[in-house]
């Protein structure tokens, strides 16, 4: 660029020995409009918003750019800068004896004229030096321009001579470079707050599908990017994201193909005002309706927009927009002043020829001489209103003006000095905005959220529905009021945007393959997993006690379950027990009542009656095993289960030894019966009992049984069962229990066949022999039985070895006792070739 700049300036320089003065190649670019002034401010607008390029045969210098189709709020802008400069220049605050003079170029929205504007703000029009070719720039500062592509052209080809540019409305993040744009400064916020802000927005609503479209440029590709970042920090899935520029017709119908063909109702338009018109003509003529608009502040409140047919494609269309702010005799600035004065051409002297500047340049903006409609909505004014005032406090600063004395004019101020003094400006303007320039060179973020309403006349307005202030706190930031929008196709209802339906509660998000986070299918929760929320991406692990509900979304407490009193299988244990008890008290009864018959003489009675309490114990004991298990109960069952038992088995142990004994001592010569008497007998069921005693001490005191919660068989419930402690322990009672049994039923086995007519040893056999086969199915049964029915295998196990043991020896008796008493007699318990010895 400086190349360039250098050609233009110096290729004219002959030498200072030859020639004096320096001379510009080629024809001077002209202002569009301008005023002479102590020092000078330059604009760049793009009055004009099309170029027709001459035609070029390359036999002869090609003929200027041709500009045509007046963009009126680009002329508003020129206005604006005007407006403010006659406003210093009038005023005694600022710069009280300096008068500010402008020039201000149309580039007709092309870059090629950027740069031209760019050189001719930077060398002026004068055709030729009269020192040398290196001098001051033109102005002191640039005011544009409008585009951010545009703006980028002027400020890299003014960047090395550090002339400071303005922009009112260049909002690329690009621009924030210092290292790149030095000199740049805007009275707008960068699109990187705007994009992050569109997605919030977006996100606000509960729009997780969208499609993008932007502008093929520095403005559109920039913003565009920022926001997609935003969007997928935020969950959003973008469908398209597409781009065109004005100057691409098939790509912009390539564009709209696309849309039609989308899914998503949302489009978030990252557009220039041109692109978006262009945009909307398509959209227009294929009749494509009812799509959300969400735009940005280049298009959202632009009038142009706004036609017979428009509303039907962009209505209800939300977007940030800049603040509008109301200047003071600006309106009447526009319909009269400007024309009388700035201009100085009336509509007379349309076709008159003028030596440098003919009035016909003007030509097609007369049309638009009495316009006011758009006037409420020139939101950009006031940044422009703004970047001539900070540029005016600068130079008050630079030309150290005071009140009483003025300005010292002959200080000679380059725009280097203004560019360095901008960074420190900061002021209120007369419509009460407090103007400074961040680290950036830019301004606040500060938008208003407009909608488009229609009202009841059929006119169109830009409806403020909340603001988003970024230097206000964070979660202060964001203000809407959804009561008062009016969405896509004029519904009141606000549209819905999801590729996938949202997951209840209860299930969660699996992503489809291929395809973004935001299109996914509902999977429910598994067992003993819940989401309590609605989308969740993953379900929760319910806490150890806890189980989800039949619905997946939240945790509830797990059954917990025990053999109780009050089920079912509990009280039919109960009623065995008791029914055990109480038939084993009515056979100690009727024994007692008995007791001085031959046959409770014959079967010891002494035993027989210890044996019935050990019974009855054995009964009760079986109560233990129901109910919530407790550290004492736990303890209980099994220690009472033991002591009973042993207790019980030693009885028949010694009845049966007694048989043998007996039968023993009718031999001749034989007393084996004093060794084996009463006091013989009991000391042996102590014996054999403390035994088991001493086992379950110790049992106890290494590693008792403890209520444990058993969740290994059920998931979805907590067993409470009793943890046997110490296995050995365990093993240990029921391997004693089982050796007394065994030896009992050998015993037994060996004096069954022994003559008498009353036998007792065949009962206890068989009694035996119906123990061990239940405790022998018990231990796998025990084994292999899941929660309470563990505790009931052990309780029918208790039952039906103290029932085996309570008929078969002691149902015989009593069916002699109570049916054929006439059995009961000695001679009959004696038999006729063995008599029997009865034990008292």
């Amino acid at each position: 660029m400086m190349f360039l700049i250098a050609v233009l300036l110096l290729s004219s320089c002959k030498g200072r020995s030859a020639i004096s003065l320096c001379h510009i190649k080629g024809i001077p670019e002209y202002p569009f409009l301008s005023k002479d002034g102590d020092v000078t401010i330059g604009g760049a607008f793009s009055i004009h918003s099309k170029v027709t390029p001459p035609a070029l045969s390359f036999a002869k210098k090609p003929q200027p750019l041709i500009c045509s189709s007046v963009n009126l709020r680009e002329l508003r802008f020129a206005q604006t800068m005007i407006f403010a400069v006659e406003e210093i220049n009038r005023g005694t605050g600022l710069l009280p004896n300096v008068s500010i003079g402008y020039r201000i170029y149309d580039n007709c929205g092309s870059t090629l004229s950027s740069m031209r504007a760019a050189m001719a703000l930077m060398n002026g029009h004068e055709l030729k030096a009269q020192e040398n070719c290196s001098g001051q720039a033109a102005v002191h500062a640039i005011i544009g321009e409008s585009e951010s592509s545009s703006t980028i052209v002027l400020s890299r080809a003014t960047g090395p001579f550090k002339i400071p540019v303005i922009s009112h409305s260049a909002t690329c993040e690009c621009l924030s470079s210092r290292t790149e744009f030095p000199s740049f400064f805007r009275t707008i916020a960068s699109d990187y707050y705007q994009s992050r802000g569109l997605a919030q927005l977006v996100k606000h609503f509960g729009w997780t599908w969208v499609g993008a479209v932007r502008s093929d440029s520095d403005y559109g590709n920039n913003g565009m990017a920022i926001f997609l970042d935003a969007a997928k920090e935020e969950g959003i899935c973008v469908e398209y994201s597409e781009k065109f520029h004005r100057t691409e017709p098939d790509k912009l119908l390539k564009v709209v193909e696309i849309i039609k063909k989308g899914t998503t109702r949302v489009i978030v338009a990252f557009l220039a005002h041109v692109e978006m018109n262009n945009l909307l003509e398509q959209l227009s003529l294929q009749n494509i309706t009812g799509l959300q608009m969400v735009g940005v502040e280049a298009w959202i409140t632009a009038n142009s927009l706004v036609t017979p047919i428009s509303y039907d494609v962009l209505g209800g269309s939300l977007g940030f927009a800049v603040g509008k702010a109301k200047i003071d005799g600006f309106e009447d600035y526009i319909l009269k002043d400007f024309w009388q004065k700035a201009l100085q051409c009336s509509e007379t002297e349309v076709h008159i020829s003028q030596a440098e500047e003919s009035c016909s340049k003007y030509e097609d903006l007369f049309e638009y001489k009495n316009y006011r409609e758009d006037i409420p909505e020139l939101r950009y004014s006031s940044n422009i209103y703004k970047a001539i005032y900070a540029v005016a406090h600068s130079l008050h600063n630079l030309l150290r003006c005071t009140e009483p004395n003025g300005c010292e004019t002959g200080l000679a101020i380059t725009p280097w000095q203004v560019s360095e003094a901008l960074k420190t400006v900061n002021f209120t303007t007369d419509i009460g905005d407090q103007v400074w320039f961040d680290s950036t060179g830019a301004v606040a973020a500060m938008y208003e959220v407009v909608n488009w309403q229609q009202g009841g006349d059929g006119v169109v307005h830009f409806k403020p529905v909340g603001h988003y202030d970024i230097s206000l706190p964070p979660g202060k930031r964001f203000v809407l009021n959804s009561e008062g929008i009016v969405w896509a196709g004029g519904q009141l209802q606000k549209p819905k945007s999801v590729c996938s339906e949202s997951c209840p509660p209860g299930s969660r998000k699996a992503v489809q393959k291929g395809r973004p986070v935001c299109c996914y299918d509902c999977i429910p929760c598994a067992e003993g997993e819940i989401s309590n929320e609605t989308d969740s991406n993953d379900c929760q692990q319910c806490p150890g006690d806890y189980w989800s509900n039949a619905e997946r979304d939240r945790c509830v407490l797990k059954v917990v379950e025990f053999l109780s009193f009050t089920e079912a299988m509990g009280i039919v244990f109960i009623f065995f027990s008791l029914f055990g008890v109480g038939l084993t008290v009515l056979v100690s009864i009727l024994f007692l009542i008995k007791k001085d018959t031959p046959i409770v003489k014959a079967t010891n009675s002494e035993l027989s009656f210890l044996l019935l309490f050990s019974l009855t114990m054995c009964f009760l004991c079986s109560l233990t095993f129901i109910g919530r298990p407790s550290q004492w109960s736990c303890m209980l069952r099994h220690t009472a289960f033991g002591i009973t038992f042993v207790l019980c088995i030693s009885c028949v142990l010694g009845k049966t030894i007694v048989v043998l004994m007996a039968f023993r001592a009718t031999l001749p010569g034989s007393n084996v019966m004093k060794w084996f008497g009463p006091p013989q007998q009991r000391l042996s069921v102590l014996t054999f009992t403390l035994i088991q005693v001493l086992i379950c001490v110790l049992w106890l005191t290494i590693s008792p049984p403890f209520p444990y919660k058993n969740m290994k068989h059920y998931k979805e419930k907590v067993i409470l069962e009793c943890d046997v402690g110490s296995a050995v322990g365990f093993w240990a009672v029921l391997g004693y229990i089982g050796l007394l049994a065994v030896l009992c039923f050998v015993l037994a086995f060996l004096a069954r066949k022994l003559p008498d007519n009353f036998n007792e040893a065949k009962f206890i056999t068989f009694s035996m022999f119906i123990f061990c086969a239940v405790w022998i199915t018990f231990i796998p049964a025990y084994v292999s039985s899941p929660g309470k029915f563990t505790v009931a295998v052990e309780i029918f196990a208790i039952l039906a070895s103290s029932f085996g043991l309570l008929c078969c020896i002691f149902a015989p008796k009593c069916y002699i006792i109570l049916l054929k008493p006439e059995l009961n007699t000695k001679k009959q318990m004696m038999g006729t070739k063995h008599p029997c010895i009865i034990i008292e």
